[in-house]
């Protein structure tokens, strides 16, 4: 009897060893602005978007595990979330910005699932607005919104240096419409291999004061997609190449992504610049970008002005004004605001947008 209390007392003190090893962390972001947009199909719009204001809203749990040698198990799930109505967004799925399981170690992490494609994390430090809601995605909404469905993805960072890739085959298994990215190409067929599959890479390095990134989406069609890209023979890629510089407190950032899209018939070519600058003023943080998209061989195009005044409250909170400014040319109709759907101008107009919130982290 005594010898089955040694044997109790010593399961008990290991299970509380191993869940001492193993953490969860509940996180997450809310934001809600309301913004105002000039000639949006004629007329004025104001609103409350629910996709992004400075940075989409979202809820996650995040776990580790210590399984010894170095050896980690990890896993994170996140939604995002429309706030101004209390509804899901990425179409409604629960997880939809991530839901991955996966190992790390010295060499790097390897995972599956709902994950970033490396373009995702190439645009990280250089592109200084990010998911503005007037920003990059206005150009390129799927910028802010990179995902892949069935994902195996690598990363690792030695020194400065990160290496990344993903693979997948069927990057859009629960068709994300109505939202930005959806693209209805579930893949993963025994028919058509190489329907709906993508790939990514990512070379990254990173210093103090400096930093460049180079990265490749690739990303194949199939039966039924959205954007043209009906056909696994179809492949739409982006390239990339930024970089981000800092001088004391200033931070400088640019880059280009050149993509090739045979999804489209007209227009398959485009080059997409963009160049910022930030700069910290006591709690309060100025940013600024440039955007310029060209359609090689098109008269389309558009160019996007941005700036954003962030008041720090706290570490968590924060205020912040935003406004943009975007000019379209031939008979491009893209929207100043990337934060929800409609509110485009006139094909070949321009469209002003300004905006205030509120961001709250934990």
């Amino acid at each position: 009897m005594r010898r089955i209390r040694i044997a109790l007392a010593v399961l008990a003190l290991a299970a509380g060893c191993a869940h001492a090893q193993t953490s969860v962390t509940l996180y997450g972001t809310v934001d809600l602005p309301v913004e105002h947009l000039t000639n949006a199909g004629g007329g004025s719009l104001t609103r409350m978007p629910g996709l992004t204001g400075s940075v989409p809203s979202r809820l996650g749990f995040r776990g580790v595990e210590d399984l010894g040698g170095g050896l980690r198990a990890l896993f994170t799930l996140e939604e995002g979330i429309s706030v101004d109505s209390g509804t899901l967004n990425q179409g409604g799925r629960a997880f939809g910005r991530q839901s991955w399981v996966g190992l790390a170690n010295e060499w790097g992490q390897l995972s599956l699932g709902r994950q970033y494609s490396m373009l995702f994390w190439s645009q990280t430090d250089a592109d200084l607005l990010g998911p503005n809601m007037f920003g990059s995605g206005s150009l390129d909404n799927y910028l802010p919104n990179a995902r892949v469905d069935n994902a195996i993805a690598y990363r690792g960072t030695f020194g400065g240096l990160s290496l990344g890739a993903t693979w997948s085959p069927g990057r859009d298994a629960v068709n994300a419409g109505p939202s930005p990215a959806g693209t209805n190409c579930a893949g993963e067929s025994n028919t058509d291999h190489q329907a709906c599959r993508q790939w990514s890479l990512l070379a990254k390095y990173d210093s103090k004061d400096w930093g460049v990134a180079a990265a490749v989406d690739n990303m194949r069609g199939g039966a039924g997609a959205f954007a043209g890209l009906t056909s696994s023979s179809l492949t739409d890629q982006r390239t990339t190449l930024d970089g981000w510089v800092r001088f004391s407190a200033l931070k400088l950032g640019a880059g280009l992504i050149q993509r090739k899209n045979e999804g489209s018939a007209t227009t398959p070519h485009s080059d997409l610049w963009y160049a910022g600058a930030s700069y910290p003023i006591g709690p309060v943080l100025l940013e600024g970008e440039f955007f310029k998209l060209d359609f090689k061989d098109s008269a389309n195009g558009a160019k996007l002005w941005a700036l954003r005044s962030t008041y720090f409250l706290s570490k968590r909170t924060a205020l912040y004004a935003t406004a943009g400014h975007i000019a379209n040319s031939g008979t491009l109709a893209l929207s100043v605001s990337n934060a929800a759907a409609g509110g485009a101008p006139n094909p070949g107009g321009s469209q002003t947008g300004i905006g205030a919130g509120i961001r709250h982290s934990f």
